[in-house]
């Protein structure tokens, strides 16, 4: 196993991986809406979206794989009722076979954003 670690995606907050490549497997850590340039962080929830589909697509190519090579995704919202405008852009990031998927609420996330995305990928 390796760390995946890319400066074009947000740092991590804590003590753990930007992803993690497992050999055949890559496992990318919840990725928060924080542009990496600035360190900034959208407002409305369908940029939230926008800016963590980014991140976590950079930490995938970091990794040698892509979003085409995605297998499961789980999306952490802070409110369910963002629940279309979220879909309405992770849709504009797959396309054909979508990847399972999982959403849940959660009171609250790190950084107080509105949502955060996690994936795991083939290489």
């Amino acid at each position: 196993m390796k760390a995946i670690e890319t400066p074009k995606a947000p740092a991590a907050v804590g003590p753990y991986s930007q992803g993690i490549d497992a050999g055949s497997l890559i496992f990318v850590s919840g990725q928060l809406p924080i542009n990496p340039a600035d360190g900034s962080m959208p407002s409305e929830p369908a940029a939230q979206a926008r800016q963590a589909m980014e991140n976590l697509k950079t930490v995938l190519e970091a990794a040698g794989s892509g979003l085409g090579k995605t297998v499961k995704v789980v999306i952490f919202l802070h409110n369910l009722e963002h629940f279309s405008a979220v879909n309405e852009v992770y849709a504009e990031f797959f396309s054909g076979l979508y990847p399972a998927r999982s959403c849940v609420q959660a009171a609250r996330l790190p950084k107080d954003a509105l949502i955060e995305i996690e994936a795991i990928a083939l290489k």
